[in-house]
């Protein structure tokens, strides 16, 4: 768990052998079916990526390489969680402002979410995102 609400970090299975790792996900290592798969990638030195929430999407974050951070806000707290291992992935619940920082060289970001692309779940502005946590 994070401090932030019902955010976790999820290790995923990995199997080891001489030949290398393989992580899999499948049946219950998220608590939804992935309806939509996109990574992020090249993504130039102090660049962010995120700044936003969404209303009831939930999304499953992997480094698959390299590293960056993701910031949590929930309205009360602020948490950075750092992704560095392609086996340990970040759930994030609906209602949670992320922005992801600090991209190493060649990382990659690997999004699982629960939900089809909908312009209409997003909240993209802070000041918008903190009335909609406190209604």
């Amino acid at each position: 768990m994070t401090k932030n609400s019902n955010n976790q970090l999820i290790e995923i299975p990995k199997i080891h052998d001489r030949r290398g790792n393989l992580s899999v996900i499948e049946g219950e290592t998220i608590p939804f079916t992935s309806k939509r798969v996109y990574y992020l990638y090249d993504v130039p030195s102090g660049s962010k990526r995120g700044g936003h929430a969404h209303k009831k999407q939930q999304e499953f974050l992997i480094a698959l390489s390299g590293s960056f951070d993701v910031i949590l806000k929930d309205g009360k707290t602020i948490e950075t969680v750092t992704l560095n291992k392609p086996n340990l992935g970040l759930l994030i619940v609906d209602g949670i402002w992320r922005e992801l920082r600090n991209f190493s060289s060649g990382a990659v970001c690997l999004v699982l979410a629960s939900g089809e692309f909908d312009e209409d779940d997003y909240i993209r502005e802070y000041k918008e995102f903190k009335l909609f946590k406190n209604r």
